[in-house]
């Protein structure tokens, strides 16, 4: 599974910039690919400024061990950087790669539907945690809910994750409604 979160239905979010770096307009950059390096394999990286989607190129980047740092071409110095703290990067949709059969990036299944096998409805898929053995579904509950629990539900194929519809918007799971109380 691929982690990157939608801003609307033709944009997906690859990261967001942060405080400025040093003097010549350097910012940091929390990267939501994975690996956080992939986010420079997009050549065009569109930031919404001024409620307008604009296109922002990466000139130079270099990774240091807190993270990425990246210089954006036209914005040489920190005052000028610094209205681009916050802003959020994104492609078009069809700029992602396909994935194979049976894989989803994280955004895909935000939203979803999560049934149980018995048909007893959890929720929606709110977020996706990494936690490095595996991901887990943040599911909220919705007024068709069987309960008013938030659920973490690891998202294991085959053995947890039983069915990921994508025409209906659901996720069927092998998972009961007294797990981890």
């Amino acid at each position: 599974m691929a982690n990157s979160s939608q801003t609307e239905s033709s944009k997906v979010v690859l990261g967001k910039l942060g405080k400025v770096h040093g003097i010549k307009g350097w910012l940091k950059l929390n990267s939501f690919t994975s690996a956080p390096e992939n986010i420079f394999d997009f050549a065009d990286l569109l930031a919404e400024i001024e409620h307008r989607w604009q296109a922002l190129e990466i000139d130079e980047y270099r990774q240091q061990a807190n993270g990425l740092l990246v210089h954006i071409k036209g914005y040489d110095d920190p005052e000028t950087a610094r209205q681009l703290t916050g802003v959020e990067l994104a492609v078009d949709i069809n700029a992602m790669p396909a994935l194979e059969q049976g894989s989803y990036y994280w955004f895909e299944l935000q939203g979803m539907q999560v049934l149980s096998q018995q048909g007893e409805n959890f929720g929606i898929v709110a977020r996706l945690l990494e936690t490095g053995a595996n991901d887990v579904l943040v599911v909220t509950p919705t007024p068709q809910s069987i309960d008013e629990r938030e659920r973490l539900i690891p998202y294991i194929a085959g053995s947890v994750i039983q069915k990921v519809d994508t025409e209906t918007q659901t996720i069927r799971v092998n998972w009961e409604t007294d797990y981890l109380e």
